[in-house]
């Protein structure tokens, strides 16, 4: 099998577009390497896609592995030079079958050595093509201290996991009557999880208490409940998320973790008193929805490929902006997931953490005790990181000490707080960061924000209003010559609208599935460099970011619109 062979395979799939195959072959030819191992190294496509699609090309089954199974006496074996230099592991023995996983079972050396094992051990030979995840996972068995640790398990058997975030949503009632509110509770709580929303408002009013969900950035009511009942939920609600039931007159933060449908569902709870009483708000973080890779996050094949490029660079810093809400910190921890490899270390700082994720060391600063971004940061450089994450430069102090990561070897992932890309450089220069080191320092400026998806069964194709066909031509119009070609609309221009059917499975009656996002992305070029390195003014950035071939926000939604993704009427708002 030629990497030739498994490109084409891929992009047959539809799991490998056309540029990012492009740029495979480029960077295998330039660092004379196999494709296969950039593609695996990169994660441009999923291991088991990749492993999947070998296994069809070369007629030889994919195992997904349960590495847990694999034993001390599996791995004599198998010696451990062997395994690493041929990328082979043992996974199990059956009388006189040895079962081998093999990265590159058409390796011929590799052939060659198997069979040497075999017949030392009198076994014949059972080969699945494997990952290089479960592979890595295999070596760390082979740790000299592995049977010192297994033995100390043996001795004091396997802890159980510990975790003082987690709950049982039903547990905790003392009496009859704490049981129906633990019951509402925990039903309203699993009602948000199933219903995919973002967040659970509870507001005591005089006569009424109030439950609303934000369900694809709307909020809507789906329960009431006496007033007699508003202090038992809210208490309820404070013990579930550890806080202070004899506190009431001042704002409040906590978290907790519970298992729903196999999964580890995360809450933010925060309480803000109200003249009716205490008001909860409790952010859903759900890791099955709230986690996404890049190509999951909406953003079109141009500025993909933008965004991995820059991610690729060994340092600079990659900032994306926003308002509120607009789904800055899912793409940051899409762009983490990209680079989370074993062999670099990522260190976030964040207000607060989300979602935790394997591999990556996440902190949560706390301002009260003066652990903020600023202090932070100093302490993350002597932690020895390739990647720093953090969650948003606010100030003076914590801009200049990004910037210097970013000079001193680092990729600095971060957020800001501006309208657009391009108001991210005035916004650094505002926090006094010379333009001299913005140039050397910046890698990209990303801005988006978030419209709802179209429930594809709910949507319906009607001309576009008179009004929206001069936006449409307008940001047509800023489209880049390599753009053109491809968003071929012609007037009379279709748009979408949404009819929403109430036995419909996908959308359940709304007419919208989630939300996407829309972007716009402004590259650090030479050309921007020079710029700013005489001084430079609002119309020549804008001038550079036409010259360079961006695709302002509101473009990349009339795009989104015109293939019937999302509204024409919600994109025209979001950029207005």
């Amino acid at each position: 099998m030629t990497d030739q062979e498994l490109i084409q395979a891929l992009q047959k799939k539809g799991l490998l577009p056309a540029a990012s195959a492009a740029k495979l072959v480029k960077e295998a030819e330039l660092r004379q390497r196999s494709a296969e191992d950039i593609l695996y190294e990169e994660r441009l496509v999923p291991e088991a896609e990749v492993a999947q699609t070998k296994s069809e090309l070369l007629k030889i089954p994919y195992k997904k592995i349960d590495t847990a199974s694999v034993g001390s006496d599996l791995l004599t074996l198998i010696p451990k030079d062997t395994s690493r230099a041929y990328q082979v592991i043992p996974i199990e023995k059956r009388r006189d079958l040895l079962v081998v996983g093999m990265l590159h079972p058409d390796n011929l050396q590799a052939q060659e050595a198997l069979r040497f094992i075999a017949k030392q051990n009198r076994v014949s030979l059972g080969v699945y093509i494997v990952t290089p995840s479960d592979i890595a996972e295999v070596w760390r068995k082979y740790a000299p201290y592995q049977t010192e640790i297994a033995a100390a398990v043996k001795e004091i058997g396997t802890p159980q996991r510990t975790d003082d975030l987690m709950v049982a949503l039903e547990e905790g009632a003392r009496s009859a009557e704490d049981a129906p509110v633990i019951k509402i509770v925990a039903s309203t709580l699993r009602e948000a999880v199933e219903t995919k929303a973002s967040d659970v408002h509870i507001e005591p009013e005089k006569d009424k208490l109030r439950i609303r969900f934000r369900l694809d950035g709307r909020l809507q009511e789906v329960a009431s409940a006496p007033s007699a009942l508003s202090q038992p939920i809210i208490s309820r609600i404070k013990v579930l998320a550890r806080l202070r039931l004899d506190e009431n007159r001042k704002p409040q933060d906590g978290r907790f973790r519970t298992v729903i449908g196999g999964r580890d569902i995360d809450y933010r709870v925060s309480t803000f008193p109200t003249p009716s009483g205490e008001k909860v708000a409790i952010r859903v973080l759900d890791p099955s929805t709230g986690l996404k890779g890049l190509k999951e996050l909406g953003l079109n094949e141009y500025n993909l490929g933008l965004l991995e490029k820059a991610a690729d660079e060994p340092y600079g810093m990659i900032l994306i902006t926003g308002p509120t809400g607009s789904g800055k910190t899912t793409t940051l921890y899409a762009i983490m997931q990209k680079l989370n490899r074993d062999d670099v270390n990522i260190v976030t700082l964040e207000d607060p953490v989300e979602y935790f994720m394997d591999g990556i060391n996440q902190s949560q600063v706390k301002p009260e005790i003066g652990y903020d971004f600023a202090s932070g940061l100093r302490q993350i450089l002597r932690q020895d990181p390739d990647i720093i994450m953090v969650g948003e430069v606010r100030d003076e102090e914590t801009a200049g000490l990004a910037v210097q990561s970013a000079l001193t070897g680092h990729l600095m992932l971060s957020t800001l707080h501006t309208n657009n890309a391009i108001g991210v450089i005035p916004r650094l220069i505002d926090l006094k960061v010379p333009g001299f080191l913005l140039a050397s320092s910046l890698n990209l400026m990303l801005a988006q924000r978030l419209v709802g998806r179209l429930c594809p069964d709910c949507k319906k194709a009607v001309p576009a209003p008179e009004g929206a066909v001069k936006a449409i031509e307008s940001a047509l119009q800023d489209l880049p010559p390599s753009f053109k070609d491809k968003a071929d609309f012609k007037k009379p221009y279709q748009v979408y609208r949404s009819e929403p059917q109430p036995d419909c499975k996908i959308c359940k009656g709304k007419g919208i599935v989630g939300r996407v996002a829309i972007f716009e992305i402004f590259r650090m070029t030479r050309e921007l460099g020079t710029i700013l390195n005489k001084g430079w003014s609002e119309n020549e950035l804008l001038d550079e970011a036409k010259r360079q071939g961006m695709v302002p926000m509101r473009t990349d939604g009339v795009l989104k619109a015109l293939q019937g993704e999302v509204l024409l009427e919600e994109v025209l708002r979001e950029t207005e």
